[in-house]
């Protein structure tokens, strides 16, 4: 994976800048980085201000040699267009930077210039010139079936791909206004410019979802290449449509020539596993993009899962299908999704993808992390390259032979030696659980093989490859180990995917990828060594660094190359990466060093950051000499964990302050006939917002404006009718803020509105904010104390709300209904967590002769728990004829 650093110039004309969100796509030789949009500016606070320069970074796998960019952003109407002067973007590909200019000069404003907010900019460059003169045009005709409905307005792109690459999204328009295309029994044609293509293996055709689009029934494309005089057929019959069987917008279609076999068509089971966090879930649109060795499947939308249930919720697998032709080896995925608050993100644990519905294996893209504009690496896209294949399902043994003998039978495959080019040598080490074990391998050529029954290692957990012990003459590329017990049958394919270069030591590791596991991704690690400012303090020689975290340990890393020393200098910090599969929590680093000529080296500490969490440092602390009057030849030292702190807490960093107005969407089933009148308050860390009534249960969008109440913690439900005669279940309940776009989700442990019998007239749900625990249920036990003087009873009814230090409960009716001379009556109340209580309001309604009301007093305290009780005293009548005629007592 590479680093693009993008540097984005604003011109200086007046007005030049935009407040806008910004999209880019890199388009290079061997494809493209995908729409990113270009978030948090690493050089300025507000990004896209006039004549200014902002730089971006934006991690891809190897786009080859950068072509185009297309750049666009989200502003419509007046003043909200952006003057662009150019985009510089550099990047390092081993020994060779590059830095490659995109000029632009231009408006991407709806009101001036040309209209457009999106452009497609060309390197500025010699070597780009020659493309010019490799363009295609070609005919396109297009056959509509008659079936096929009266068409709408409503945008169809084509994409065609070849052995050279793949066209732009390429807009089939009319060549007049107002002509009308894509009729029933209609053939329209069109003129298409591409760059050289190669060998043309197959077409994508896009449909937009416009509302009201009814579909679109395909029956054929064409296509002419109008030089080479190359002519292809699409046989398509198919239709695009949202409302049949297959629901689809997008489809693919392979080339059929004498020349070469026509490819298959794959339907792909993409599976989005969502994490075990709060607020792991996403209500917003998921996109994602597969990359194989034979091109890309173009942006998909997943939009109907296989699996029941609402999609992408927390710790919920869903499947998608999604049909492109063959991709062969696959080797990563984009994917991301359109929601831009705190708390409209996911949390992605993994992605794997399987060629077919019945195919037993499939490719494995782990993330472990948050798509959020807020959290973890606060990006809402990413690029995840596969770690392999694994099997889908664990290989089923008879009951004796559970501890298999056998041997791993396996198969190692690079690219070719040249004749007469010494063997390679490689370790291969395994990790297992009990131990590990390091087989040295002599590569002769392009596949080799090994068998080894890694006895008493246990069981592996990751595979690591360093080398080359040996020089290399030129660079070798490892592709893929496969792995295969003979006994258990445990079967997986390791894609290392990784050059060895001449002059370089490599250690590469992947986990193992078993069919019941969840693999670990792997992480990079930035090791900061802080050598002491004090006199003698730096040092020259050989250095090693074993990192242990609670999942496992780094192995031991060097960090010279093989032949050379490295120096550490005095009050300097040097940095150095290494790659490992994810070791957890950190809690120790072993350092070992030894110099030839005997220097003491004083380290001061070792910071050291991952790139899953970019704002925590873990911090070891020295503050010691090594090497000081050792006769061993390698000094090691075991340093512990001092702390994590946390560099830039991000989450609270909005973009504007919210002025308290929420969407929310409710949505229930087994709603009554007559909807009766509900009622909802907001609770928040400052205080409480009014009732306001709950417009609809249909999951439409209304709005609830709560003020400034703090971060809402609660929201509770009020029935101001009787009770019902059953629950109304509740499937969703969301609230995104309008200002912020913060988004938070609603924690039940039982999904129903006034109970599951309707009995109830409030049921509260705690708010859910990522990676954050959400108060928690707690059933209150609420016994009343009626007095022992003569009519001291009542039969009306009563009415108590309990207020602590997190709010209050809402009015509640205690069920109970005797409250009778002398009795004690317990009633159970369910709430969300009030914290330490500190007075209720308990009053009754004074109906009928009598009603009148003795209250000694009431004890609260949480069910089940006996030792801490609130005891609030009143030892005064509730009567409308007694005293001061109150009905209504506040009791502290």
């Amino acid at each position: 994976v590479l680093v693009y650093e993008v540097h984005v110039y604003t011109g200086a004309e007046l007005g030049a800048e935009t407040d806008s969100n910004v999209y880019i796509n890199l388009i290079g030789t061997k494809g493209d980085a995908g729409k990113r949009k270009l978030h948090r500016s690493k050089n300025n606070n507000i990004k896209f201000q006039r004549g200014q320069m902002d730089i971006f970074c934006i991690k891809a796998v190897s786009l080859g040699d950068l072509e185009k960019v297309l750049i666009s952003h989200d502003g419509a109407g007046p003043g909200n267009g952006w003057f662009l002067d150019k985009i510089v973007i550099k990047h390092k590909e081993g020994e060779e930077a590059q830095e490659v200019v995109f000029p632009c000069n231009r408006w991407l404003d709806e009101c001036q210039d040309d209209g457009k907010t999106e452009r497609e900019l060309t390197a500025n460059g010699k070597y780009f010139m020659s493309l010019f003169y490799l363009a295609q045009q070609w005919r396109v005709q297009v056959k509509t079936d008659g079936d096929s409905p009266e068409p709408r307005e409503c945008k169809r792109t084509l994409v065609i791909y070849g052995s050279k690459g793949k066209s732009d999204e390429l807009l089939l328009s009319p060549q007049s206004p107002g002509y009308m295309c894509f009729l029933p029994r209609a053939t329209d044609e069109f003129i298409v410019e591409t760059g050289d293509l190669g060998d043309v293996y197959k077409i994508r055709v896009r449909c937009d979802d416009v509302p009201g689009f009814e579909g679109w029934h395909l029956k054929s494309f064409h296509l002419e290449e109008l030089h080479a005089k190359q002519e292809l057929n699409f046989d398509c019959n198919c239709w695009f449509t949202l409302n049949r069987e297959d629901k689809e917008l997008v489809k693919e279609f392979p080339a059929d020539t004498k020349d070469q076999k026509t490819l298959p068509v794959c339907k792909y089971i993409v599976s989005v596993h969502s994490g075990d966090h709060w607020g792991a879930e996403t209500f917003a649109n998921v996109y994602i993009t597969l990359y194989g060795k034979r091109g890309d499947t173009g942006v998909r939308k997943l939009h109907t899962s296989l699996s029941k249930g609402r999609k992408f919720q927390r710790n919920k697998v869903d499947s998608f299908l999604v049909e492109a032709v063959s991709l062969s080896h696959l080797q990563k995925v984009v994917i991301g999704h359109d929601g831009d608050g705190y708390g409209a993100g996911m949390y992605l644990k993994m992605v794997t993808v399987k060629e077919s519905q019945d195919s037993d294996k499939e490719w494995v893209f782990p993330l472990w992390n948050w798509l959020d504009t807020h959290l973890g690496l606060c990006e809402t896209v990413c690029e995840i390259v596969t770690i392999g294949k694994r099997l889908t399902l664990s290989p089923k043994l008879p009951e004796i032979n559970m501890k298999s003998s056998g041997l791993w039978i396996m198969d190692i495959t690079g690219s070719d030696l040249s004749n007469g080019e010494d063997p390679i040598h490689l370790s291969f080490i395994f990790y297992g659980n009990l131990s590990c074990k390091k087989l040295p391998l002599q590569v002769t050529g392009k596949a080799i093989q090994i068998k080894d029954e890694l006895a008493d290692i246990g069981s592996i957990y990751k595979v690591q490859v360093t080398g080359p012990q040996s020089e290399l003459k030129q660079p070798w590329h490892l592709d893929l180990l496969h792995m295969k017990h003979t006994g258990t049958k445990e079967e997986m394919y390791l894609a290392f995917d990784c050059w060895f270069n001449p002059k370089e030591d490599k250690c590469v590791e992947l986990p193992a990828l078993y069919a019941d596991q969840e693999p670990l991704p792997v992480a990079e690690y930035a090791i900061h060594l802080h050598t002491g400012d004090l006199k003698k303090a730096d040092a020259t020689g050989e250095v090693y660094l074993c990192i242990q975290g609670e999942k496992s340990y780094s192995g031991k890393r060097w960090l010279n190359s093989k032949k050379s020393l490295i120096t550490l200098a005095r009050g300097q910090v040097d940095i150095f990466k290494i790659k490992s599969v994810y070791l957890g929590k950190l809690n120790q680093v072993l350092v070992g060093f030894r110099s030839p000529k005997k220097d003491e080296w004083f380290l001061e500490k070792i910071v050291i950051k991952e790139d899953f969490y970019p704002f925590s440092a873990h911090i070891f602390v020295h503050n010691g000499w090594i090497n000081k009057r050792s006769k061993k030849d390698f000094v090691e030292v075991a340093i512990p964990l001092k702390e994590t702190s946390v560099t830039s807490p991000l989450v609270k960093n909005f973009d504007m302050k919210s002025r308290g107005r929420w969407q929310t969407w409710v949505h229930c089933t087994q709603v009554p006939e007559d909807v009766p009148d509900i009622q909802v308050v907001a609770f928040g860390r400052k205080g409480k917002s009014p009732a306001q009534k709950v417009q609809n249960l249909s999951d439409d969008p209304f709005l609830l404006t709560v003020g400034d109440i703090g971060d809402i913690t609660k929201l509770s439900f009020m029935l101001s009718s009787p009770s019902l005669r059953r629950g109304i279940k509740l499937h969703k309940l969301r609230l995104k803020d309008l200002d912020t776009k913060q988004e938070l989700g609603f924690h039940t442990e039982a999904p129903y509105l006034f109970g599951e019998d309707g009995s109830e007239t409030v049921t509260e749900l705690a708010a859910v904010r990522p990676d954050k625990p959400p108060l928690r249920e707690v059933l209150y036990s609420i016994s009343v104390h009626t007095g022992t003087l003569p009519a001291s009873g009542t039969d009306a009814n009563v009415f108590i709300t309990v207020f602590g230090e997190q709010g209050d409960s809402c009015k509640r009716r205690l069920r109970h209904s005797n409250f009778e001379r002398g009795q004690v009556c317990i009633s159970e109340v369910r709430a969300v967590d009030l914290g330490q209580l500190n007075k209720v309001l308990v009053e009754h309604h004074n109906v009928g002769y009598g009603a009148g009301w003795y209250l000694d007093q009431i004890v609260i305290h949480e069910s089940g728990k006996t030792d801490d009780q609130y005891v609030f005293l009143c030892q005064q009548w509730l009567d409308s004829g007694v005293g001061d005629a109150q009905m209504k007592r506040t009791l502290k």
